[in-house]
């Protein structure tokens, strides 16, 4: 139903697709707005309550204590299992829906780096398929202790960083991933997967529908740090993530542009002006379109255990690790593109 040019939704929706959009809603909500929402949570409750501002001494002591959990492993998983798990996020991921997609079985004694494009707008493909438990991530990679690797500021915020933890996420400096590569976790998991998004933050500014950019030329550094533990790299796709967001894009060179990688290098986050949906029209909104998205998990590249690996191996290790990629998306773009011939894996500079 149109009205002045906009898309509504019709009045006849069945409540569980309703459920879905406000899942997909408040997800949007608090990952776009924790930064902020924490700050805000911790200023009331220090400066505008009569009682609870006395225990706020004793949460800032305990973020002291916890400072460096998410460079050494994150929380257990009896701390991540009933958020991971949780209805909301359940219809969260049946919104899109997301779908974890498996090529091949994992040795479950192993610690994997999972490298994964594109990242989107905001890695909601990745989220749903990694921290959450709905899609069966543990039952497709048994044995593995899964980690999606987030920014470290999150773990700086206070309350916003106990959602990141509880969502079993880890920090993504490299003190963090050099642990994940060479500790093994605790029992019952005998192998790891840690969760890179290589492309990050810049990526994102890259994020358009039909296209698929990514970052991967100059990102040499996970190449580099796969060798000097062994750890085999899992290339990761996600078909359809490019989709679910649209964006006021600003050319290479453009001034606005120059501004996005300005603040993204002050702040660490992408300031992308994305153009979603709202709750009752299609139109324009911050909340994602509903478009599927397929998480297709590649072979793994076994790795020799380099502990100073020299420029010319990081080289040869990370164009194999390309050319595994490039065949990934080629392989399977036509079960989940439409028009796939005409879509191109797009290499930047």
């Amino acid at each position: 139903m149109k009205i002045l040019g906009m898309q509504f939704a019709p009045l006849n929706v069945p409540l569980k697709r309703r459920l879905e959009t406000l899942a997909a809603a408040l997800w949007i909500v608090l990952l776009s707005f924790g930064d902020f929402i924490g700050f805000t949570i911790a200023g009331y409750l220090l400066f505008c309550t009569e009682y609870i501002r006395y225990l706020m001494p004793l949460y800032f002591l305990w973020i002291y204590y916890d400072w460096d959990t998410c460079d050494r492993g994150g929380r257990s998983e009896k701390y991540t299992r009933w958020l991971r798990n949780c209805t909301w996020l359940r219809y969260f991921c049946n919104y899109f829906p997301v779908e974890l997609v498996k090529t091949t079985d994992l040795d479950p004694n192993k610690l994997y780096l999972f490298c994964s494009f594109p990242h989107g707008i905001l890695a909601t493909g990745i989220f749903c398929a990694f921290a959450t438990d709905f899609l069966g991530c543990k039952e497709k990679f048994p044995g593995l202790d899964v980690r999606p690797v987030v920014l470290d500021q999150h773990f700086k915020i206070p309350f916003f960083r106990e959602y990141a933890y509880t969502n079993g996420c880890v920090s993504s400096n490299p003190e963090s991933l050099h642990y994940l590569l060479s500790t093994k976790p605790s029992p019952p998991h005998t192998g790891r997967a840690t969760i890179l998004m290589i492309g990050g933050a810049s990526e994102s500014l890259e994020c358009k529908p039909g296209t698929y950019r990514i970052l991967v030329k100059r990102r040499k550094g996970f190449v580099k740090i796969a060798l000097m533990h062994g750890a085999p790299l899992v290339p990761v796709f996600s078909f359809g993530e490019t989709d679910v967001y649209d964006q006021i894009y600003g050319t290479e060179g453009s001034r606005l542009k120059k501004v996005q990688h300005y603040i993204r290098k002050k702040i660490g986050l992408a300031p992308v002006i994305l153009k979603g949906r709202g709750f009752f029209q299609y139109s324009f909104g911050i909340i994602p379109q509903r478009r599927p998205i397929y998480v297709v998990v590649g072979s793994p590249i076994e790795l020799p255990k380099i502990e100073t690996p020299t420029a010319e191996q990081i080289n040869e290790y990370h164009a194999k690790f390309i050319e595994n990629l490039v065949d990934l998306f080629e392989t399977h773009k036509h079960k989940y593109i439409e028009n796939a011939d005409s879509v191109k894996l797009e290499l930047m500079p």
